[in-house]
């Protein structure tokens, strides 16, 4: 059983590879984000293209575009959070993890895509980069309980 890189425990040709090949439409955004990652992992650059909602779709590039997809080793996708883009929905917004490898690099793209459906077709409009969060710093007062759980302050215990 060939699995579908998309990370569903399913055949490809049952889930993102029916989209692709166009047996079916994606019924939401999410389907369509998983899709566009498996399109990616098999250098189907036209359905990249063709599922670019047309407003967006100035300035792209198919020959850079197959190069970094052909050149890439795939490690896989992570849904983060889908926000809309149900069935019934016009509009949505999904949040993924690509992680892949440059050359010896490995590499993330942390991304929130947003997407539209128009014609009973989801379309990628444009994301945003997921910036990380900030380290937050944790200063422990002295007088304070001890985080460790013993019941003690601070100062007197892990301190």
């Amino acid at each position: 059983m060939d699995t579908c890189p998309c990370g569903k425990s399913v055949p490809y040709a049952e889930c993102c590879g029916s989209i692709i090949n166009g047996a079916r439409l994606a019924e939401t955004a999410e389907e369509l984000m998983r899709a566009r990652y498996a399109a990616y992992v098999n250098a189907e650059i036209d359905f990249l293209f063709e599922t670019t909602h047309p407003s967006h779709r100035n300035g792209y590039d198919h020959a850079g575009t197959k190069q970094w997809a052909e050149n890439s080793e795939w490690l896989g996708l992570e849904i983060v959070d889908s926000l809309q883009g149900g069935p019934d929905d016009t509009e949505g917004e999904v949040e993924f993890i690509a992680r892949f490898r440059e050359k010896t690099v490995a590499c993330s793209h942390h991304e929130r895509g947003r997407f539209k459906r128009e014609g009973g077709r989801w379309y990628f409009t444009d994301g945003a980069m997921v910036k990380p969060k900030p380290a937050i710093s944790t200063k422990i007062s002295r007088n304070a309980p001890c985080p460790c759980g013993s019941g003690l302050k601070y100062k007197k215990c892990c301190g």
